[in-house]
């Protein structure tokens, strides 16, 4: 399969995608945060659906609208004292809201939008490959950088502020981070059903009860391993390569919790 530059592209855009969403997820997990992931993949729809609509590049505007979702998110929850999951649960179903109008008004309702919704690896373009790859860095980057304060804050928000870790500016880098993840993530595995990959290989790397880091490992492993195998069974049965890797990575969490528990 690899005989097809499709299959290169997509291959290399989901290892990319496989890692940074398994190192983000990590802190977004501990931080009992996981459904701000469904919730930036809807608000990204909305930036694919402006693009489709408007003319530009859907990926490019997915990622713009996640961003402002996610700063728009954060500020809620600071200054209005509004519970976390309300928030996200009001910018889910607005953001697939104004999606649908505006692909509806527009006329956009075709195959194109339908691999934005569930991925396609047939969708991944060369100048996609790059725009994932820069932005990859600079994520993968980030979060490196700031791993210990990210640990430190999802462990105890309240010590993180009295030992003068600025908690905010880290949180709206952090959300900052998942929005751009996510938002590269819908050309191949979908916005909905990103969600899952940035969530199901942490926890179910949780299952193995292992430190820290060798957590990010195990969850790193995870979503390479269910990537791969995702891809491979798209390409040779001619399946969705999103619903194919959400798939994997639930067989995944399955064997991992039943092994645990025995």
């Amino acid at each position: 399969m690899f005989e097809y530059e499709f299959m290169q592209r997509a291959f290399l855009a989901g290892m990319i995608i496989a890692i940074l969403a398994s190192i983000s997820g990590t802190f977004i997990v501990l931080r009992r945060y996981s459904m701000i992931s469904e919730t930036l993949a809807h608000s990204a729809l909305v930036g694919v659906a402006v693009g489709l609509v408007a003319g530009f590049n859907p990926l490019w505007m997915a990622v713009i609208v996640a961003i402002i979702s996610a700063w728009l998110i954060e500020y809620l929850r600071y200054n209005f004292a509004l519970y976390s999951d309300a928030v996200l649960a009001i910018f889910l179903s607005g953001s697939l809201a104004i999606a649908v109008i505006i692909v509806s008004l527009g006329g956009a309702f075709n195959n194109s939008l339908f691999s934005y919704l569930f991925g396609s690896i047939l969708a991944v373009s060369d100048a996609d490959l790059i725009t994932i790859f820069v932005f990859g860095i600079v994520c993968l980057s980030l979060l490196l950088i700031f791993a210990k304060e990210f640990y430190f804050i999802a462990y105890d928000e309240e010590v993180a502020k009295t030992s003068g870790i600025r908690v905010r500016l880290l949180n709206f880098l952090l959300v900052s981070i998942a929005a751009i993840i996510i938002a590269l993530s819908i050309r191949v595995v979908g916005s909905l059903l990103i969600g899952a990959l940035m969530v199901i290989p942490t926890v179910s790397a949780l299952q193995y009860r292992q430190g820290f880091v060798k957590t990010i490992l195990i969850s790193l492993f995870f979503a390479i391993f269910s990537v791969a195998s995702g891809m491979t069974l798209s390409f040779y049965m001619s399946l969705p390569s999103g619903a194919t890797i959400v798939l994997s990575i639930v067989v995944i969490f399955i064997i991992s919790l039943v092994a645990n528990r025995r």
